[in-house]
């Protein structure tokens, strides 16, 4: 039986990006999508729905469930008294290989700004953190690319 998988987006800023992760989460199994902080929800306070989202989700933001929280440690705190594994992807010297991670018990990959990653207080509540080693000269990906690669490479 294949565990689960949820995703947090912490200050993902763009609302392309998050609509491109619903749909890959979709794609890939995720049966849940945290968003905190100002990461963009597919619908505003009146229930309308962001065009932006809904472009690049094309639906998905309909049918995977997803929650908005202030703080990404309400989440964090619930799933790990739940027994989930809280899994960071960001680039940092104590990461790992993501292809040496395997998927063990339910788990929550977090994912965060497009600029400045995932700040370091909210690393260190995270049980492990895992990496996409970059060769070019670019340091980083597309927050929505990195999502694919870790979310496709687990399952």
């Amino acid at each position: 039986m294949e565990k689960e998988v949820a995703v947090l987006l912490h200050d993902v800023r763009s609302a392309h990006n998050v609509g491109s992760i619903f749909r890959t989460a979709d794609a890939s199994g995720v049966s849940k999508i945290f968003l905190t902080g100002f990461t963009p929800q597919p619908t505003d306070r009146f229930g309308r729905a962001q065009k932006e989202i809904a472009k690049t989700a094309l639906g998905a933001e309909k049918y995977l469930q997803w929650e908005y929280k202030k703080s990404p440690l309400t989440p964090v705190s619930a799933l790990r008294k739940s027994g989930w594994e809280i899994v960071a992807i960001e680039q940092d010297a104590t990461a790992a290989h993501y292809r040496k991670f395997k998927l063990k018990k339910p788990t929550l990959f977090i994912f965060g700004n497009e600029v400045s990653g995932i700040k370091k207080s909210l690393l260190k509540k995270c049980d492990r953190i895992l990496e996409i080693p970059m060769r070019g000269k670019k340091e980083s990906l597309n927050v929505s690319v990195a999502a694919g690669i870790i979310l496709f490479s687990i399952r």
